[in-house]
């Protein structure tokens, strides 16, 4: 045998050598991906949950992949991989079970728990991300990378630039501010119609009938005693140009057709949003934040308080953080939709539980709708004063003060309630959502108006009469998820004036003559629709 057939046969058995080494590694290769399914994010959700069960210890959380469609279990073995395998989804053999990471968060609790810390469980990175933000420093610091340092390879912090706070805003705050998407005017002249911001709409409040042009959102009747043609298809609150400013505040009978969620409430010398509209044996109310619900017993939709809304019946803040407001006019027909802040309103039928990786969209009085992404879940968020709120759900979707209760929902899913966080819509930040499901399970309600009717009202795109409505029940708790038909009827549009068109929304300080006026409270402007939410529960 010459020398080039030794180098050869030399070659062949190196060769040999490294493919038994690597092919065993590669048959346990914790990301396999061959051979997974795609799946709808409901879909993905259900055999998460089934997959969860069968696991047991042996499982140590989940996520949504959205950009592959793919379901990710994490796992501790191989042998439980393979059965997650089996049933389409993608196995991620992962070093802590589901038990370390709990165990890290009580360790947090007792040990680290300091005023502007946050932490969540990311089944992304297999650990407890710990955030901290500016004001952690000194003492406060030394307190927590004491502890976190101790979980290495458990724990992960990192620093925010913002400062954890409530989402409440005071009443004078304007849609819009602090970077907000807000369209309103600041001032408003009795008798005006409002300025509609982008919109750019004019209507002339003089005539109890009149009819309130909504700008580039469509025309919008909304006569005393009218039906209430609700601009772009929103179906229950004041017309919105193409800026989108919002329901206005006026002095009308707000509790005709109710609110939307998103649109502006007031109380107490604080401005918060309403989250959901709910039914509990049949009567009307909504959800909001518990600390909105601890600020005043008594909630009005104009920042003047004449218009009276609804009364606070249960408060969980802290701890928790939801509020139970019942609308005073028990035959209020508060249509289960949410203010998309362009004149049209989106549809909800029922509720479910957040999954990281889930797309979602938030509704708010101050920057209108914006969208992003589940990042954690069951999180603790230490606003300090002895407010700590657990169970919360943490995402990267922007807010601001004001925003607070509002809704935050995944196409026709109603998801979380605006808590707080840090940052705000120009820089980005955490926000943190009380979870709708614990909010619904521990008041008794259920999304919609109960029995009360047909509901929806929502005129995509055109001038839309909100009389009647389409009444979709799908998956609604067994209500129609359009509640009770908007503004059938009644009095015009729900925060419309007294008589007076509901307007284009201007956010001035108006009174309660004012036709388009939201007060400082209403729901603002622009915002960002969110046109990729769709993904997460296609």
């Amino acid at each position: 045998m010459n020398k080039r057939t030794l180098a050869i046969s030399g070659a062949a058995v190196a060769a040999l050598g490294a493919a038994a080494i690597l092919l065993p590694n590669a048959n346990a290769n914790p990301d396999e991906t061959s051979g997974a399914k795609t799946f709808s994010s409901p879909v993905a959700v259900k055999l998460a949950r089934s997959l969860a069960a069968d696991l047991g210890d042996n499982g140590a959380g989940w996520y949504y992949d959205n950009a592959n469609r793919q379901l990710v279990m994490n796992v501790v073995d191989e042998d439980s991989a393979e059965g997650v395998r089996a049933k389409g989804a993608v196995a991620k053999i992962v070093t802590n079970s589901m038990e370390d990471l709990k165990a890290a968060t009580k360790t947090l609790s007792s040990d680290a728990s300091v005023p502007g810390t946050a932490w969540s469980i990311d089944p992304v990175t297999n650990k407890v991300q710990v955030t901290a933000d500016r004001t952690v420093t000194g003492a406060k610091w030394a307190t927590l990378t004491k502890a976190t340092d101790q979980m290495e390879g458990t724990v992960s912090v990192k620093r925010s630039q913002g400062e954890f706070k409530k989402f409440d805003g005071e009443e004078a705050a304007q849609p819009g501010d602090n970077g907000g998407a807000g369209a309103g005017d600041a001032a408003g002249d009795a008798g005006d119609a409002g300025d509609a911001g982008a919109g750019d709409a004019a209507g002339d409040a003089g005539a109890a009938g009149g009819a309130d042009d909504a700008g580039a959102g469509g025309a919008g009747d909304a006569g005393a005693g009218g039906a209430g043609d609700a601009g772009a298809g929103d179906a229950a609150g004041g017309e919105q140009g193409a800026g989108g400013a919002g329901d206005a505040g006026g002095g009308g009978d707000a509790a005709a057709g109710g609110l939307d969620g998103g649109d502006a409430i007031f109380g107490g010398g604080a401005r918060c949003s309403l989250g959901f509209n709910v039914s509990v044996d049949g009567a009307p109310g909504f959800l909001t934040a518990g600390h909105c619900g601890n600020a005043s017993q008594t909630w009005t939709s104009d920042e003047a308080g004449a218009q009276q809304v609804g009364t606070v019946q249960d408060s969980q803040f802290p701890a928790s953080d939801f509020a139970l407001v019942m609308y005073d006019d028990a035959t209020t027909q508060a249509s289960s939709t949410v203010d998309l802040q362009d004149g049209s309103t989106q549809e909800i039928g029922r509720a479910v539980e957040a999954s990281v990786g889930l797309k979602v969209q938030r509704s708010g009085s101050t920057t209108g709708v914006t969208d992003g992404t589940v990042t954690g879940l069951n999180a603790t968020v230490n606003y300090g004063n002895g407010d700590i709120v657990n169970g919360l759900i943490q995402t990267d979707v922007c807010a601001e003060p004001g925003d607070s209760g509002g809704a935050m929902f995944a196409e026709d899913a109603a998801v979380g309630l605006t808590s707080g966080g840090s940052g705000d819509c120009t820089q980005g930040g955490e926000t943190f959502f009380q979870p709708v499901t614990g909010a619904l399970e521990a008041t008794g309600a259920v999304i919609g108006a109960g029995d009360g009717g047909a509901g929806g009202g929502d005129a995509a795109g055109g001038a839309g009469d909100a009389a009647g409505g389409a009444g979709d029940a799908a998956g609604g708790a067994g209500d129609a998820a359009g509640g009770a038909g908007d503004a059938a009827g009644g009095a015009g549009d729900a925060a419309g004036g007294a008589g007076d068109a509901a307007g284009a929304g201007n956010a001035g300080a108006g009174d309660a003559g004012d036709a388009g006026n939201a007060g400082a409270g209403a729901a603002a402007g622009a915002g960002d629709t969110g046109s990729d939410a769709g993904q997460g529960l296609n």
